[in-house]
């Protein structure tokens, strides 16, 4: 081990993170996960100062002046605004490198992007980072760290199956040899859930919903797939004819109702995925299962719904949320055995 090495593994902490469209995940070499934060940044449009990241930005949502705005970086998994994605990248990973400082404390960093990204796409992802105090950015598809999260075995030649919804895409792989052998990416996912909820109160009750309470309602009684005992919630919003409060009093069935197309989306790619994955493969995947990551699979009965529809068993790993900013720390850990499952970028780091 040279000097240079001996002072970057002394010093920095590397970092893995799950850069999503609700939440980023940071996982810290030999801490494990260490923050999880939504993806939001409060912005004050008049000056353009950055107020709040995170949780406290989160926290200013609807309870602020109209010059202040909660913004969302990233949209459906990319970055649509550069320069506060970096600002949020350099809170975070300075969040984590508190009491360090110089070139030997910067991190390498490992970020979890959705598969089939543009080129574009995945530069701007690798310079969020390194214009963040990376000294070196690697890129993985956020299949791939899903399924090293969920310790499935992406390096036999075998093959694994990984279906990821996060908030703003799904990711499905089918995985072997250390490599994607299918992938399908849908900007369909959590956020759409929620936006169906908005969309079914409004036409069945002329009530007009916020995307937090949507979230709540879909976490309280959502379901996929029908369940043993009816569950009830209330909804409230703002009358849509009297402009008044209201409050409407839904059931699980009625819920599932509004997110039955979304499901239905995600269900379909699935089935599509397995349609296209070579036969050896497939008879792989029916006696290993059809593994669940992301927060949309806590759904209720989703994986119920799924092992009826493609007749292949699907089941929840461990702690779905944060399979990704796992896969993204094993990878970290251990880069030399696993560098293979990085994305090959044209554009090159700084040295590691």
């Amino acid at each position: 081990m040279g000097i240079n090495d001996f002072l970057f593994k002394k010093f920095s902490r590397d970092v893995g993170i799950d850069l999503g469209t609700a939440n980023t995940l940071v996982y810290v070499s030999g801490r494990g996960i260490v923050i999880n934060e939504p993806s939001v940044v409060a912005l004050n449009t008049k000056t353009k100062q950055i107020l709040a990241i995170g949780n406290e930005a989160k926290k200013m949502v609807g309870r602020t002046p109209g010059h202040i705005v909660a913004i969302r970086p990233l949209v459906d998994g990319v970055i649509s605004d550069f320069e506060i994605t970096e600002q949020m990248l350099k809170y975070f990973i300075g969040k984590v490198q508190q009491g360090s400082s110089g070139y030997f404390s910067r991190p390498r960093v490992v970020v979890g992007i959705p598969s089939g990204g543009t080129d574009v796409e995945k530069r701007a992802v690798q310079d969020a980072a390194l214009n963040a105090g990376a000294r070196a950015a690697y890129l993985i598809e956020e299949p791939m760290a899903a399924a090293i999260g969920a310790r499935l075995p992406v390096q036999d030649p075998s093959g694994s199956m990984i279906v990821d919804i996060g908030g703003g895409t799904t990711e499905i792989a089918v995985i072997s040899l250390g490599g994607i052998v299918v992938a399908k990416s849908i900007r369909v996912a959590g956020d759409e859930m929620n936006e169906s909820i908005i969309q079914y109160a409004r036409e069945e009750f002329n009530l007009l919903l916020g995307d937090r309470t949507a979230e709540q309602v879909k976490i309280d009684i959502g379901s996929a797939y029908p369940q043993k005992e009816q569950m009830e919630t209330i909804m409230r919003g703002r009358d849509m004819v009297t402009g008044l409060p209201k409050e409407v009093s839904v059931t699980d069935e009625q819920i599932r109702e509004a997110l039955a197309r979304p499901v239905r989306v995600i269900v379909n790619a699935v089935k599509e995925a397995v349609e296209e994955t070579p036969p050896e493969l497939v008879a792989d995947i029916m006696s290993r299962g059809i593994t669940l990551a992301g927060g949309g699979v806590l759904l209720r009965g989703f994986d119920q719904l799924l092992t009826e529809e493609t007749k292949i068993p699907a089941y929840l790993c461990d702690d779905p949320l944060t399979a990704v900013a796992r896969g993204a720390g094993v990878v970290l850990e251990d880069l030399d055995n696993l560098k293979e499952v990085l994305i090959q970028t044209e554009f090159e780091n700084a040295p590691r």
